[in-house]
């Protein structure tokens, strides 16, 4: 699985994961890097579905003979849609069970087949109509390779009522939605967001009860942790309504088939959209948003929406859609009512909290005298599997009063918490930073997330947070008075002071000497190996 994720990786490998993944990884040489993952995944959600409509046709089974119901009175009640979809559970016409494709894996016309399949689950599921990969035939992927892929998915029991129990096929997805994102790299064209950075936006802003919504949805993730974060905590998925918008076609399928897994109910829109030329919730004011929109954005249509009215604190540059992104969350935020107003928190290239250019300072001013920007939280660097970009995360509140807080909060009008957690994480390889606190709920108060987490909440107010104090070098509440004389720049390395050096009882003069000595010491052994390379060049003949 994505390397950030150890429960999800430890599901994976019972199910052989790493044997499937190598399959999967060969046909990159087949298909273009950014979509194969549409096979892969597609093939998974068809084996889930069928395995799930497997064991409920079992279990009814089960059910019929032990009334005394057998021979053709209950194979015609074998076969009724409606003592499936009772129980939550897809039907699955004949012609689109497993067993049927895989029987058939080696036939030429295999892709033909499964677009067939796909296509007839559509139409007798009509949640999932328009929603469902129907192009393995248009793809020209050798039939050996999609066998033999069909067969090793076909060795995975993902859908049985044990396997559900224990969210097998959720944690497949999380798996290989990560190992695409690493293998695909920059050529992916969308940014994964770690698991570890979805857990921290949504621990910050709990989204409890209430309208989630995400714009720029990808694969779902946020919503599935919404969901897992309110069932820990003792609530229902009923409790909130999801609202998302996605403008991929294969992406906006793959959050669909996602979410289906999980029994999530979701409004994604009709058919995939861009949220800036074709809002398809208009009226929407959601009481959470959730985001990690696309960074830096130059191609989104900035010229033709100059008068948009979700810019009321200024047009944005036409060549680059932070600022968009950001007015476009406000836009959709819950005004103050009776319970409080809406609150964001979403993912934000660094260049959003200090650039001037194209009149993004002037938006920023706008949106901080608003009072709108609750907590900014510069992030540590190699988060990301497909881009070294700096990030932060940003959080909006349309409500300072604490009113929007499950529980109640302290009135923090006029304050804004900054985060510098630039220095947490431990690097899992080269070039993967992770932070530790993903894994359970609740989140450890001493794990990287736990930490940033427990400072927000105390500063808020909350009950049996403690009390919030600023740490040197990692937190500090400023005033909007703070924010102007920094020129309402949002770095918090502006803001929160140096961390302080433990002092290790060294007098600083016998500190100095021991550290000069160490450094001459290395440059002596430095000499004497240069002296040694060059003899040995010397003796080779290819000395000066």
């Amino acid at each position: 699985m994505a390397s950030n994720n150890h429960n999800a990786e430890d599901s994976a490998r019972d199910v052989d994961t790493d044997t499937l993944w190598q399959a999967a990884d060969k046909l990159r040489g087949s298909i273009d890097a950014a979509e194969y993952k549409h096979v892969v995944l597609g093939l998974i959600f068809l084996k889930y579905i069928s395995d799930a409509f497997t064991a409920r046709r079992e279990k009814l089974a089960e059910e019929l003979k032990a009334d005394g119901i057998e021979g053709k009175q209950a194979e015609n009640l074998l076969e009724q849609r409606d003592e499936y979809t009772a129980e939550n559970v897809f039907w699955v016409p004949p012609e689109a069970r497993w067993d049927k494709i895989q029987a058939r894996g080696k036939d030429p016309n295999i892709g033909k087949l499964i677009d067939d399949a796909m296509y007839a689950i559509e139409r007798d599921n009509p949640k999932l109509k328009g929603k469902l990969p129907r192009d393995y035939a248009r793809r020209g992927i050798a039939p050996e390779r999609l066998g033999g892929l069909i067969d090793l998915i076909g060795s995975i029991a993902i859908g049985t009522d044990q396997a559900r129990a224990k969210d097998v096929l959720g944690r497949v997805y999380e798996y290989f939605l990560g190992k695409f994102a690493a293998a695909e790299g920059k050529l992916g064209g969308e940014f994964f967001t770690p698991r570890s950075v979805v857990r921290l936006l949504v621990e910050m802003i709990e989204p409890y009860e209430g309208r989630v919504f995400d714009p720029c949805c990808g694969s779902g993730g946020m919503f599935v942790q919404s969901e897992q974060f309110v069932e820990a905590h003792g609530g229902s998925k009923r409790d909130i309504s999801i609202f998302g918008q996605e403008s991929n076609p294969t992406t906006w399928r793959l959050a669909h088939m996602n979410l289906a897994i999980r029994g999530i109910e979701a409004n994604l829109g009709e058919q995939p959209s861009d949220s800036f030329t074709r809002d398809l919730h208009p009226d929407l004011k959601a009481d959470y948003i959730l985001a990690n929109p696309p960074f830096n954005m130059s191609d989104w249509s900035g010229q033709l929406l100059r008068d948009d009215v979700r810019w009321k604190f200024g047009p944005p540059p036409v060549g680059n859609a932070n600022y968009a992104w950001i007015q476009h969350f406000i836009h959709h935020l819950a005004p103050p009512n009776g319970r409080g107003g809406g609150i964001a928190g979403f993912v934000m290239a660094n260049g959003s909290l200090s650039s001037n250019t194209s009149g993004e300072g002037e938006i920023r001013k706008n949106i901080i005298e608003a009072d709108l920007v609750d907590c900014i939280v510069a992030m540590p660097p190699q988060l990301f599997l497909t881009t070294g970009i700096p990030v932060c995360l940003w959080f909006i509140s349309r409500d300072k009063t604490g009113r929007n807080i499950k529980g109640g909060g302290r009135d923090r009008r006029g304050e804004t918490l900054f985060i510098d957690a630039r220095h947490m994480g431990t690097l899992e390889n080269r070039t993967l930073r992770v932070l530790s606190g993903v894994n359970g709920f609740p989140t450890s108060a001493d794990t990287d997330i736990g930490r940033i987490v427990e400072a927000y909440h105390a500063w808020r107010g909350e009950h049996g947070a403690g009390d919030y104090q600023d740490i040197p070098g990692f937190c500090r509440a400023a005033t909007l008075d703070d924010i102007r004389g920094h020129g309402h720049v949002l770095t918090p390395g502006r803001y929160v002071a140096p961390r302080e050096v433990e002092d290790d009882g060294e007098p600083f003069e016998d500190k100095m000497r021991r550290l000069s000595a160490d450094l001459h010491e290395h440059f002596a052994e430095s000499d004497a190996l240069e002296a040694r390379i060059k003899a040995n060049l010397d003796r080779l003949g290819y000395g000066e």
